[in-house]
């Protein structure tokens, strides 16, 4: 299974980097979910490199379980390379119910310096392709993308990465304390 995915660079944007997290991350990680714009868009809250830590450990407990695939997306850094000196700009994830099925649901979130560049379509796109590439055998069909009502960014995400509108969820507080949109695709 590969776990490192690379995005092509086009015309206007860098090309991107998606790897597991990585404990060299947590600097970055941790400044990020400093940022006031950041915290009022996610529901990532880490106020200093403990809860960072903690926070990356689930991520590593998730890919060993094979529930949760999450991934650090990089553009490169000022010499043009990604490893540790990447740039952090995103976040992308895989969850499912089990290791195998017909459903499975993803999730991201952009950081704020680089909101409204592409990056979170492209790296949505990336991750839909690798999962219906890497969990087809196991009978991957359908990928669900979730989001609060408020949030009109994430359903232009959607769109652009090809998933469509379904319907309007219910609030399901506290994890999903407003209605929220449905966004489906399916596998071919």
């Amino acid at each position: 299974m590969t776990f490192d995915l690379r995005v092509e660079p086009t015309g206007s944007m860098p090309a991107m980097y998606l790897r597991p997290w990585v404990e060299e991350d947590i600097p970055a990680l941790t400044a990020e979910c400093r940022d006031p714009a950041f915290r009022r868009g996610t529901g990532l809250a880490l106020r200093n490199n403990e809860d960072a830590v903690r926070w990356l450990k689930a991520q590593q407990r998730g890919w060993e379980a094979g529930e949760r695939f999450s991934f650090a997306v990089l553009e490169p850094d000022e010499e043009g390379g990604f490893g540790t000196g990447g740039r952090l700009v995103a976040h992308v994830v895989l969850k499912t119910a089990a290791p195998t099925g017909p459903t499975a649901e993803v999730g991201y979130w952009t950081a704020t310096r680089a909101r409204g560049r592409g990056v979170a379509p492209r790296a949505l796109e990336a991750l839909t392709t690798w999962a219906f590439e890497t969990f087809a055998a196991d009978g991957l069909q359908r990928l669900e993308l979730l989001h609060q009502v408020d949030n009109p960014a994430s359903c232009r995400v959607a769109a652009k990465a090809g998933y469509e509108f379904v319907r309007v969820l219910p609030a399901h507080p506290p994890t999903f304390p407003a209605e929220g949109h449905l966004h489906v695709r399916t596998a071919g």
